[in-house]
């Protein structure tokens, strides 16, 4: 049918438009605070286009959730504007038939938002918080640059070299300055280089000095050394960190219903949902007023769509404390939802008004 293919092409080209302009925002916006992290000591600066993707695609199902509600207000706007709904209308095409090719096209983008909720949310979460991990629980030598103080894991050290052959593992004009067990040490040495030995690693220095005092006394002892050896890491492991919900499967979440598992499953599951309610809102809500203007629709389509999110935040937040059940807010706010939607889509449908409920309300009195 013509009406069918033409709407569904120019969703597929306002939605493509609408994705990249998201994407485009959404990216500048990750790379500027994975930026800012990076500088604070959170990843590693060379991993930051790394960590920014991992984002991108932990963002995606509210872009596209957005892209597709955008696109859909867009072209019914358009369409609207240049009278073709009209043309539409007298040819027997109601707007409850617009939903039919809507639906046809959106239907994979659906899809991909519930998969990518479900299953690509958690993993890229887990991937970033894998490389924090990894770069905040990095050995002590890892983390010393050439010129720059560098202090250690546990901020009981300082170490400083002037020049350094990584893959020698060699260094010249080293300092190093501890505060451990009391005491208060300086060590410097002409040069060093990293020996291990089963899962420790000791910085031996050679040709230097070292200077040691008590805290709270004046003494100061001064040793000079040929050869001495610093341990620089230990393999101890520490205890297991503290898993974030949000990088936890969602097939791990299901095995374990606790109150706030549910309430994570609940705001997951609740994207694809709040798609398809978002896609019937547009389709009963669009239309054309010249006295409000064009920008009303895509106004309105912003603020619907950050109360939705904002809802699916706080019924998350319900779920996990237990102030509402997990059936009874998906079916609550998503179902509701619908039904309001249909209902609204109904009424335009068959152009009911007030006039219309005051003659039903009258022949059921009557009755």
């Amino acid at each position: 049918m013509l009406f069918h293919s033409s709407i569904r092409k120019e969703l597929a080209r306002s939605f493509g438009a609408t994705l990249i302009v998201l994407v485009t925002v959404v990216m500048t916006m990750t790379l500027i605070r994975t930026l800012g992290q990076a500088s604070r000591g959170s990843f590693n600066p060379s991993d930051v286009m790394l960590v920014m993707g991992y984002n991108v695609l932990a963002f995606l199902p509210n872009i596209m959730t957005m892209g597709l509600f955008v696109a859909t207000v867009s072209t019914l706007t358009r369409m609207y504007r240049d009278s073709e709904m009209v043309i539409w209308f007298n040819s027997g095409v109601g707007l409850g038939l617009v939903l039919r090719p809507v639906l046809r096209f959106a239907w994979p983008v659906l899809l991909a938002v519930g998969g990518l909720a479900l299953f690509v949310l958690p993993w890229s979460y887990q991937q970033i918080e894998d490389m924090k991990s990894h770069y905040e629980n990095r050995g002590d030598l890892e983390r010393v640059q050439p010129g720059q103080f560098q202090e250690s894991g546990g901020g009981s050290k300082v170490f400083f070299i002037e020049k350094s052959l990584m893959a020698e593992q060699t260094a010249s004009n080293v300092f190093i300055a501890t505060n451990e067990a009391g005491k208060e040490t300086i060590t410097t040495a002409r040069s060093g280089r990293v020996v291990t030995e089963g899962e420790d690693r000791f910085l031996v220095l050679e040709n230097g000095q070292r200077l040691e005092s008590q805290i709270g006394k004046t003494a100061l002892r001064v040793m000079a050394f040929d050869n001495y050896r610093v341990l620089a890491d230990q393999g101890v492991l520490g205890a297991a960190p503290e898993v974030p919900l949000n990088t936890v499967p969602t097939l791990k979440l299901l095995q374990d219903p606790t109150p706030t598992n549910l309430g994570e499953i609940a705001f997951r599951s609740g994207f694809a949902l709040a798609a398809l309610n978002l896609l019937i809102i547009a389709l009963a809500a669009t239309r054309v007023n010249p006295r409000v203007g064009r920008s009303w629709n895509l106004v309105f389509s912003l603020l619907a769509f950050q109360v939705y999110l904002n809802l699916l935040s706080l019924g998350q937040t319900w779920v996990a404390t237990q102030q509402v059940s997990f059936v009874g807010f998906m079916v609550g706010l998503h179902g509701g939802v619908l039904l309001l939607g249909v209902a609204w889509l109904y009424k335009r449908h068959h152009n009911l008004g007030v006039s219309w409920l005051k003659r039903a309300t009258t022949k059921k009195v009557a009755a």
